[in-house]
């Protein structure tokens, strides 16, 4: 039997042509790719990965295989694999479990492959992997140093996890990284979320109440890229110091329930559950759109949807349409899941080569240290800053040093008004 399972392994030459593409515009992963392989760094290293195979992915994967890594793989999301990129990683020797479509039992199955890999690193997309070795899995935890965890989502659980003293092994929070949220988070979110609204429906951003629930660094990149498409954006908020600074950048500011009566297209992206429910979806106006960019597809409440509905159909890949019981249609993008990937192709390049880098230079960082104790790390700040050092020489852009005299002011407390 194949070490692996993908939808078409004959897809691979369109996989290996997307990762090329991908590679062209991720210089400090590259970069970081190449110093592996000179050093291997990571010689033998089992690592078991979920993540969304995307050809970003397949750029991370190839610089930890540079580094010596031994990689074993599942997608973090039923619908965002690229089954062209599954294909090329498997041709690569890389135990790759992942296609796009997976029922829930399909997608566990595969998080159980990767860790029958008895990984020595985890890294992770929303914690599914961590979370299965600590409830299911728990003989491979004696073997495991340590992990990394891409999300917020993931993020928030592991921490969940630690408080409550059921982590039995140290993870490196990828997500808090500045390279990582200040980028991915904004930048990329906010972009590739509008580019799967508008694979998905084809409709007019400009002139539209689109409703932003979640005002973290990705509602805020959300809410900057639909108002620059022209949109009306309303923003729903929990935290008030959110909600205070979404009022002055100009956002209108409302709770869901006042946003549910006057919104065209609403987006989830809070890493909660239930924030558009039943009371909300009768509310709304006859054709609203659905979406979701939090990681997980509880943001949106589908049952609840499910069961005002008299009838749905599917009107175009990723858009199906509910008839409810009032005789409104609501329009429910991807299934409710992460509409960048299921739509679209996720981030751009760009962003996820400060990410991955992080992710790569983390992994590094832990097979070089004696195991650390069971809980959630910042990224090493020297790990920060030396990829943001790496992506401006990458853009050719130079920055200003101190001097020594800067130095000793900033250092001496005795200065003051001359």
């Amino acid at each position: 039997m194949p070490n692996f399972k993908v939808k078409n392994p004959h897809l691979s030459s369109k996989g290996e042509l997307l990762t090329e593409w991908a590679s062209m515009h991720m210089p400090v992963l590259n970069q970081i790719s190449q110093r592996f392989e000179q050093t291997s760094p990571l010689e033998s290293l089992r690592l078991s990965a979920s993540l969304h195979v995307t050809k970003e992915t397949a750029v991370l994967i190839n610089a930890l295989m540079a580094g010596g890594a031994d990689i074993a793989l599942c997608a973090s999301n039923p619908l965002s694999t690229q089954d062209e990129v599954a294909a090329a990683l498997a041709k690569k020797g890389v135990r790759v479990y992942a296609w796009r479509g997976q029922t829930t039992e399909e997608y566990y199955w595969c998080v159980q492959r990767v860790i029958d890999h008895k990984p020595l690193i985890t890294i992770d997309d929303g914690a599914d992997l961590v979370g299965t070795i600590h409830s299911e899995r728990a003989e491979v935890l004696s073997d495991i140093k340590g992990g990394t965890e891409e999300t917020t989502t993931g993020v928030m659980r592991l921490r969940a996890m630690a408080q409550s003293e059921a982590l039995k092994y140290p993870i490196i929070a990828v997500n808090d990284a500045y390279t990582k949220y200040l980028f991915d988070n904004r930048y990329g979110t906010g972009q590739s979320t509008i580019d799967g609204i508008l694979r998905a429906t084809s409709v007019l951003l400009a002139g539209k109440n689109f409703v932003v629930a979640g005002y973290g660094w990705c509602g805020r990149g959300l809410a900057s890229k639909a108002r620059a498409m022209g949109a009306n954006v309303i923003v729903t908020e929990i935290n008030p110091t959110r909600a205070l600074e979404a009022v002055m950048s100009g956002f209108r500011v409302m709770t869901m329930e006042e946003a549910a009566a006057i919104g065209d297209i609403f987006v989830t992206v809070t890493g909660n559950k239930d924030i558009i429910r039943k009371k909300h979806m009768k509310k709304m106006k006859n054709g609203a759109i659905l979406a979701n960019s939090g990681h997980f597809n509880v943001e949106i409440n589908i049952p609840e949807l499910e069961n005002i509905t008299i009838a749905k159909r599917i009107i175009r890949p990723n858009l199906e349409e509910f008839q409810l019981q009032n005789g409104k249609k609501l329009y429910l993008l991807g299934e409710g899941r992460l509409i960048n990937l299921a739509a679209a192709e996720g981030h751009p390049s760009e962003v996820m080569d400060m990410s991955f880098a992080n992710q790569a230079l983390c992994i590094e960082y832990l097979a070089k240290r004696p195991k650390l104790d069971a809980k959630v790390y910042s990224v090493p700040s020297e790990i920060d800053k030396l990829v943001a050092s790496l992506k401006l020489k990458a853009m050719n852009i130079e920055i200003d040093t101190l001097t020594e005299s800067q130095k000793k002011y900033l250092a001496d407390w005795q200065a003051g008004t001359i």
